[in-house]
């Protein structure tokens, strides 16, 4: 099966069955015959998302970013990854890229759940003699 289309389609079929794992493996496979297709990247990186592979989610997240600076989406599910495996300071910066590229409250309130946690992580800090 070397039909990008189609693998695309089971990947998101799969996906939407709530079967991540085995999207990753059809949209890793479109991806190898589509290196540069960022619907095809993204789908790949929910995949990787939804099934806990945090570190190949955000590989592909980051290639992503590459291709395209100024996508909002993108910065937003990159620093929804990093957060999810506690790398809450590294995500700050993504976050708050997502929110001035979408202005959409939901990613505001994202950024501010992200803000607060820096802050208390940073206050739990002990202090250094």
């Amino acid at each position: 099966m070397t039909d990008i289309r189609e693998l695309l389609d089971r990947g998101r079929e799969f996906r939407a069955a709530g079967d991540p794992s085995s999207a990753a493996r059809f949209l890793t496979e479109a991806a190898s015959h589509a290196p540069g297709d960022r619907t095809v990247l993204t789908e790949l990186a929910l995949a990787h998302f939804q099934s806990a592979a945090l570190g190949k989610a955000e590989g592909v997240l980051r290639e992503l970013v590459d291709l395209d600076p100024s996508d909002g989406y993108t910065r937003l599910l990159l620093g929804r990854t990093l957060s999810r495996q506690s790398r809450h300071e590294e995500a700050l910066p993504q976050l708050r890229l997502a929110a001035a590229l979408t202005r959409d409250p939901e990613v505001g309130t994202e950024l501010a759940r992200v803000t607060r946690r820096v802050t208390t992580d940073r206050a739990a800090r002990p202090l250094s003699p």
